[in-house]
């Protein structure tokens, strides 16, 4: 079954457009799958039935795979099966019956002001790697934008004088986004200073470049962030950190929920409300902390 897979895969990056994490994801979890049924002497999509999909949800389970790993397998799978019945392979989903784990929703993890001020100072900004490290941090707080998006910005996409940027976001579709003062600052000293001597002569609509004048990459970013941490004192920071810290900072400021949707490129609201959640837990600490009468034998008398 192979083959199908093979089709499966270019279909999501020709017409969904789908990422090269994302169909390397795909490939990898629904390709065990297959080796499962292989091994369960299914040689034809067609055989596959409620039983075989049980018993495979059972060797993950025993496998001690975490629920949300499981979810997301079923997830690609429904799509896989989705696609074959598309193609005529199949007349139905045989995966439409079979329920996903449910997963204890987590609420995001998000950067303090005062940790947000210690990783800004963290570059050099005297230097060009610093100065586009500097650009990189802030553009990341002021947007919002996923690691993908940052990476495949071109010189193209900025204007710094409207404080905008136009960038690619999944499934191809383009936004805006949004730059504030610290962020155009930080981008116009890079781009007269520190890109002009990254670029070493070489012709590329990169906006952001590694030390050998080439488009900065994914680890590029990640490794950055890293070393910025880890000079501002902090343990863990990853480019989402700042996604949901953008978002968390502008729904407690008292942006509409809708505006930060657009933002994030949030094809669905439910996917940004569950930064409301960590608002609302952070007013409620503040008023637990600041409001006399929020603790119990705090006050005596009436």
């Amino acid at each position: 079954m192979e083959e199908y897979l093979d089709r499966f895969i270019t279909y999501l990056v020709v017409e969904r457009n789908a990422s090269p994490y994302t169909a390397r994801n795909y490939r990898r979890e629904v390709g065990e799958f297959l080796r499962f049924l292989k091994g369960e002497g299914v040689s034809s999509p067609q055989e596959v039935d409620r039983q075989h999909l049980t018993r495979y949800l059972l060797w993950l389970r025993a496998k001690e795979y975490a629920k949300a790993s499981i979810r997301r397998r079923i997830s690609e799978l429904r799509s896989f099966f989705k696609y074959l019945v598309g193609q005529k392979v199949l007349e139905s989903n045989p995966i439409e019956a079979i329920s996903a784990p449910k997963v204890p929703q987590r609420l995001p993890r998000y950067l303090k002001p005062e940790e947000i001020g210690a990783i800004m100072g963290a570059p050099d900004t005297s230097q060009p790697l610093g100065q586009r490290d500097r650009a990189i941090l802030e553009i990341l707080y002021a947007t919002g934008m996923r690691i993908s998006e940052l990476v495949g910005l071109d010189m193209g996409t900025v204007e710094i004088a409207r404080g905008q940027m136009m960038v690619r976001g999944k499934g191809g579709k383009d936004r805006i986004v949004l730059l504030g003062q610290p962020a155009r600052d930080a981008l116009d000293l890079y781009l007269k200073k520190g890109r002009p001597k990254l670029l070493k002569g070489r012709r590329t609509s990169a906006l952001f470049l590694n030390r050998s004048g080439e488009r900065l990459s994914v680890r590029g970013v990640q490794l950055m962030l890293d070393r910025c941490a880890r000079k501002a004192g902090l343990k863990w920071v990853t480019p989402h950190l700042f996604r949901h810290t953008f978002a968390t900072h502008m729904l407690g400021g008292g942006a509409d929920l809708r505006v930060v949707q657009e933002l994030l490129g949030h094809a669905s609201l439910s996917s940004t409300q569950v930064y409301t959640h960590v608002s609302q837990r952070r007013a409620r600490e503040v008023y637990m902390n600041s409001h006399p009468l929020a603790r119990e034998g705090e006050v005596e008398g009436g």
